[in-house]
């Protein structure tokens, strides 16, 4: 496990550094994916650790897991070292395996539908044009 020096920095920053909006931020902060301390003056700071699970999240989503999907990991610590560092996370790639089943489930249904839509208009499409010409 990486070492991480303690440094703060503020929202705008980390956004900056991690590739992240701000609105990310505040929102997977919101979700307990990555926490802040607040200044005295109120502004969130935050840690390096959270730098590291904010691009790791980034990452993730990016691949197509959702917060939901990535929790999991979160929860295993999985996140807390950059994934270009670590070995791979067993929870991670699980569910990313079953994203992946979810996302064929759906292309597969999808692909049906539109099969179903191509028929229907190759059976009708001649009555539309007598319509038209009509």
């Amino acid at each position: 496990m990486t070492i991480l020096e303690f440094t703060t920095m503020r929202i705008g920053e980390l956004a900056e550094r991690t590739g992240v909006s701000r609105r990310s931020l505040r929102y997977y902060e919101q979700e307990g994916m990555i926490t802040a301390r607040r200044a005295a003056n109120g502004y969130r700071e935050y840690d390096e650790l959270a730098a590291v699970r904010a691009a790791n999240i980034r990452d993730l989503v990016h691949a197509g897991l959702t917060l939901d999907d990535i929790r999991p990991s979160l929860e295993m610590g999985c996140l807390d070292e950059p994934l270009t560092e670590a070995s791979a996370c067993a929870e991670a790639i699980r569910s990313g395996l079953h994203r992946l089943e979810k996302l064929d489930h759906q292309i597969a249904s999808l692909s049906e539908y539109r099969e179903r839509l191509v028929d229907y208009i190759g059976r009708h499409q001649e009555a539309l044009a007598e319509q038209d010409d009509g």
